[in-house]
C-alpha cells in the first residue's frame, strides 16, 4: 500500500515517462455478437433490397459514370445496385493493411485482431486548460497535436482535434497539415472537401514521409473519413475524396451517420439496414475506383433525444449498433471503424460512463479503428484537454484488459501459496517482490489515497488531476525529429500553395 501511494504523485509529475509505452493492442478476446446469423442475414438482405430497389443518390457525374461502367443502374442522380455486383466488388477490399507513419515505429496494422485508437477529430470548439470554452483556433489545435503526440495510447490523428477556424478556409488545410506533419510523427488525415484539398493533403503526406510517388502509392499513409449524407446520398466532395484517395491507394473510412429517429428509421434494426446499405455502396465505389484500395466499414449509428432532437451518444442503442456493425463488417471481410463518444458537456460522471459504454461496444464489437478515442465531448461540439487525458488513461486500461491472462507455472503461484500458507500475507513474499512494479496497470488519473490524505491535498477530482497532467505533458512536450530538408520542402509547398490562393472556398 505504501509503495502504491508513493508512486501515485510520481505519475502525475512524470506522466510522459511513466505512462505505458507506445504500442498497438490486439483484441485477444472473442468479439460479442448481438444478433444471430439468421438475424444478421435479415439485415444484410434488407440492405441489398434498399440498394436494388430504392438506390442511393450519387451527386457526382464521374462517380455515376464509373458506377454505370461497373454494372450499376443509373437514373439521373439515383444509382441502384445489383446485389451480386455489390458483393463481388466489395470483396476486392483488403481485410488487413498497414497504415504507414512518418517513421516505421508509427506504422499501424489495420484489420484482423489489431486495434488502433485515434484522437478526437473535427470539433468546432474546445475547452482550454482554464475551463473556458473557445471557438477552435490554431493555438488550441497545435496544443491538441502536442498532447496527443505525447500520449502513448493515441496512435493516429484522424482529423483536426479542433478546427483552427482562425486560419482562412482557403488555406486552413495547408497550415493545419504542416502543423500535423511537424508537431507529431503519427499518421494524419485528409478532409474530403474538394479535389484540391485532397491533392494537397496527399502530396504533403508524401513529402513528410520522404518517399517517392511510387512508394507512397504502395504504402497507404493517410486516411479520409467519407460520410454518407444520410439518408441515402453521397455528395460531390465526399465522392471526389474517394476518387482521389482510392486512386492513390490511400485509406478511405466509409461512415454513414445514421441517427435513428432523425436521418434513419427510428427502429435500431431499420437504422442498421440503412447504415449497411450506405456503407456497402461507398465501399463498392472505392473498389470501382481501384480494386484492392484500402477501405474500412464505419458504423456511427446512434439515436436522438426525441424530446430535443439532439444526438445522443454512449447509449444502449449506440452500443448495440456497435456490436452489429462489427458483425456486418466481418461478414464482408473489411476492417471496422467505430467510436468512443459522449454527449456530456463536462468531464463528469456522465462523460465517464457514456464513453466507457461506447468504448465497450466498439471494442467488443471488434472495432479495428476507434475514432474519437481521446477528447470527444458535447456530442462532438467540443474537444477537451482534460478529457483527452482521462480518455488516454482509459484506452491504456482497455489495452491492458485485452492482454491475455498469464497462466504460466510462475503465474499460477502454487509455490508462493505454499510458502505463505493459511492466515499469512503476500506483501513480503518473493513472488510479490519480483512482480509488484509491473503486475498491475498503474493509472495516470485515478487517485487511490485514503480520504484523509486526499482531503489534505485539497480533494482533487478526476478533472482536476487530468488538468494537472495535461499541463505537465504540454510543458514536457518534445517535437519529434524531422529531416531539415523534409521540413523545408513542406514549408515551401505550403508557401507556394498559399501564394496561389489555396482553394476555392466554394469547393
Amino acid at each position: 500500500m505504501t509503495e502504491r501511494r508513493r508512486r501515485g504523485p510520481k505519475r502525475t509529475r512524470s506522466v510522459v515517462a511513466d505512462q505505458p509505452p507506445y504500442a498497438q493492442p490486439r483484441r485477444r478476446l472473442p468479439v460479442t455478437p448481438l444478433v444471430t446469423d439468421d438475424e444478421l442475414d435479415a439485415i444484410h438482405r434488407a440492405s441489398l433490397r434498399v440498394l436494388a430497389e430504392t438506390g442511393i443518390d450519387f451527386l457526382h457525374p464521374e462517380a455515376r459514370r464509373l458506377l454505370a461502367a461497373a454494372g450499376a443502374r443509373v437514373d439521373g442522380d439515383r444509382v441502384r445496385f445489383d446485389p451480386d455486383m455489390v458483393l463481388e466488388t466489395v470483396a476486392h477490399a483488403p481485410s488487413e493493411f498497414i497504415l504507414h507513419g512518418r517513421r516505421p515505429e508509427r506504422d499501424l496494422r489495420i484489420g484482423g485482431d489489431w486495434v488502433t485508437y485515434a484522437s478526437v477529430a473535427s470539433a468546432p470548439n474546445y475547452v482550454d486548460l482554464d475551463g473556458v470554452r473557445r471557438t477552435g483556433d490554431r493555438v488550441g489545435y497545435q496544443d491538441f497535436l502536442r498532447l496527443g503526440h505525447m500520449l502513448n495510447s493515441v496512435h493516429t490523428f484522424a482529423g483536426y482535434p479542433v478546427e483552427p477556424v482562425d486560419l482562412h478556409a482557403s488555406i486552413r488545410h495547408l497550415e493545419a497539415a504542416y502543423d500535423a506533419h511537424t508537431l507529431t510523427d503519427k499518421s494524419f488525415h485528409v478532409y474530403s472537401l474538394g479535389r484540391q484539398r485532397n491533392l494537397d493533403g496527399i502530396e504533403m503526406a508524401r513529402i513528410s514521409r520522404g518517399v517517392d510517388h511510387d512508394a507512397f502509392e504502395r504504402e497507404p499513409s493517410i486516411t479520409s473519413i467519407i460520410n454518407a449524407s444520410s439518408p441515402l446520398r453521397y455528395d460531390h466532395p465526399m465522392l471526389e475524396g474517394i476518387i482521389q484517395m482510392s486512386a492513390r491507394n490511400q485509406v478511405i473510412i466509409i461512415t454513414p451517420f445514421t441517427l435513428a429517429g432523425a436521418m434513419a428509421p427510428i427502429t435500431l434494426a431499420g437504422a442498421l439496414v440503412q447504415q449497411n446499405a450506405e456503407a456497402l455502396a461507398g465501399l463498392a465505389f472505392t473498389q470501382v475506383v481501384r480494386k484492392g484500395a484500402p477501405a474500412m466499414y464505419g458504423g456511427f449509428t446512434s439515436n436522438v433525444d426525441m424530446r430535443s432532437g439532439a444526438p445522443a451518444f454512449g447509449t444502449p442503442e449506440y452500443a448495440k449498433a456497435c456490436l452489429v456493425g462489427g458483425q456486418l463488417a466481418r461478414r464482408y471481410g473489411v476492417p471496422y471503424r467505430s467510436s468512443a463518444v459522449s454527449a456530456s458537456n463536462s468531464v463528469d460522471a456522465q462523460a465517464g460512463y457514456e464513453t466507457v459504454w461506447a468504448l465497450w461496444g466498439a471494442i467488443m464489437g471488434g472495432a479495428n479503428f476507434v475514432m474519437h478515442g481521446a477528447g470527444w465531448m458535447e456530442g462532438g461540439l467540443h474537444a477537451g484537454y482534460d478529457k483527452m487525458v482521462v480518455d488516454a488513461d482509459l484506452l491504456h486500461m482497455v489495452s491492458a484488459f485485452l492482454e491475455p491472462l498469464d497462466t504460466s507455472d510462475d503465474a499460477l503461484a502454487v509455490d508462493a501459496i505454499a510458502g505463505v500458507g493459511p492466515a499469512g500475507h503476500f506483501f513480503g513474499e518473493a513472488h510479490t517482490q519480483a512482480r509488484y512494479q509491473t503486475e498491475f496497470y498503474g493509472p495516470m488519473v485515478s487517485d487511490w489515497r485514503n480520504w484523509e490524505t486526499w482531503t489534505d491535498a485539497g480533494r482533487p477530482d478526476a478533472r482536476t488531476r487530468a488538468n494537472t497532467i495535461a499541463r505537465s505533458i504540454l510543458a514536457e512536450y518534445e517535437a519529434p525529429p524531422i529531416d531539415d530538408a523534409i521540413r523545408s520542402e513542406l514549408r515551401d509547398f505550403v508557401d507556394r500553395r498559399v501564394s496561389e490562393g489555396g482553394v476555392d472556398t466554394d469547393f
